[in-house]
C-alpha cells in the first residue's frame, strides 16, 4: 500500500496525518500502519497516526488517533489542531464541528501565534473528575490528593479529557520520577486497568509548564489534553482563576489556554500552532516500511515554529 500523508505537529508532538474521508481507507486495520510509521528508527517517526475522517449529519469531519504503539485514545487534542486545520482547508471553511471517538470538538481559524505559523483554536471537553470516566479504581473523586495504591506520594488531580490523566503540580519537575510513574501506569495495574497519562507541572507567572508521560507514547514533546487537563486542574484547586486564558509551555513550545470551569460547562479552550512539515508518500508492506518520499516541503512552515520554540 502506498501511503500519501502529512508530517505535522502541534507543540511538538507530531503526527502522520492521513486524509482518510474514502471508505476503502477507513477500513483498513490501521494499528499495525502505525506502528510502522511512528517507528523513530525508520523513515518517518512520529507519537501517532491522524485520520481525517468523514463527517456526519453534526459534524463536518471526524478525527481518529493511532498512537505509536496501536492503541486509540479518546482524543489527541494537538492533533486535533492539525485534523482542523486540515478538514477546513479541505472543505473551505473557518469553523467547524469535528467527531472524536467518544466526543465532540469545535475546531476554528485563529490569528497566527507568530508570524508564519499557522494557529488553531479547539474547543473540548467536558471535563469530569468522575473516577469511572478516568478509570481509576477509587471511591471519590481525586482533587489534590494523594491516591491510595499509587507508587507515588505525591498530591494528584484525576481527570478524564476524555482520556484518563493524573496532574500533579510540582516545585521542579523530575523527568525520571515522571517517566517511572508513566511505566508503571502503562503496565496496566489494577488501580489503573486502561492506563493513564502522567502529567508534572510548574507554575509561572504567565501561567504552567507541563510536561507528560503520555499512555501508548511516552515521555513526549507536549499533551493537548493534559495541557487542557491541567489547566482545568490548576483552576480547581485555586492556582489559576477559572475564566482566565494563560499560555502553557511545555518541551515542545507553547498555547494558549482557557478553562471555563463548572460555569462554562468544565471546557477547555486552546489556541495553538499546526504546523504542517512536509506531504510524502511511503511504502507500507505488512511488517516493512518503504524509503520515504517527499511530494512538498513545508519548510517555511518549520522555519516560522522554530522561532517561536528559540
Amino acid at each position: 500500500m502506498e501511503l500519501a500523508f502529512t508530517k505535522c505537529h502541534g507543540s511538538g508532538n507530531d503526527f502522520a496525518l492521513v486524509d482518510a474521508r474514502d471508505p476503502t481507507l477507513a477500513a483498513i486495520d490501521w494499528a499495525p500502519v502505525a506502528r510502522l510509521v511512528c517507528d523513530r528508527a525508520g523513515p518517518v517517526g512520529a507519537d501517532g497516526i491522524l485520520l481525517l475522517t468523514a463527517g456526519d449529519d453534526d459534524h463536518a469531519f471526524g478525527m481518529r488517533v493511532i498512537n505509536a504503539d496501536g492503541s486509540e485514545p479518546e482524543s489527541c487534542l494537538n492533533g486535533l489542531r492539525c485534523i482542523g486545520r486540515a478538514g477546513l482547508d479541505a472543505l473551505v471553511l473557518d469553523s467547524a464541528r469535528v467527531k472524536l471517538k467518544t466526543s465532540t470538538a469545535q475546531v476554528a481559524r485563529q490569528p497566527e501565534l507568530a508570524p508564519g505559523v499557522v494557529t488553531i483554536q479547539t474547543i473540548a471537553g467536558p471535563a469530569s473528575a468522575d473516577p469511572a470516566d478516568v478509570g481509576l479504581h477509587v471511591d471519590a473523586a481525586v482533587i489534590d490528593a494523594a491516591i491510595p495504591g499509587l507508587p507515588n506520594p505525591r498530591a494528584f488531580t484525576a481527570l478524564a479529557m476524555p482520556n484518563p490523566h493524573l496532574i500533579t503540580f510540582v516545585d521542579k519537575i523530575d523527568v525520571a520520577e515522571l517517566t517511572a510513574l508513566g511505566e508503571w501506569c502503562e503496565g496496566r495495574p489494577a488501580l489503573l486497568a486502561d492506563r493513564a497519562n502522567v502529567s508534572f507541572c510548574e507554575t509561572r507567572p504567565d501561567g504552567l509548564f507541563v510536561h507528560t508521560f503520555e499512555r501508548g507514547v511516552g515521555l513526549t514533546n507536549a499533551c493537548g489534553t493534559a495541557m487542557g487537563g491541567a489547566t482545568h486542574a490548576a483552576g480547581l484547586t485555586g492556582r489559576v482563576p477559572f475564566g482566565q486564558e494563560i499560555t502553557v509551555h511545555n518541551p515542545g513550545g507553547r498555547v494558549r489556554i482557557m478553562a471555563s470551569g463548572p460555569g462554562g460547562g468544565d471546557r477547555v479552550t486552546i489556541a495553538g500552532n499546526a504546523t504542517f512539515e512536509y506531504d510524502a508518500v511511503v511504502e507500507i508492506d505488512t511488517d516493512k516500511i518503504g524509503p520515504l518520499r517527499i511530494t512538498r516541503d513545508r519548510g517555511g512552515e518549520v522555519a516560522a515554529w522554530a522561532s517561536v520554540t528559540r
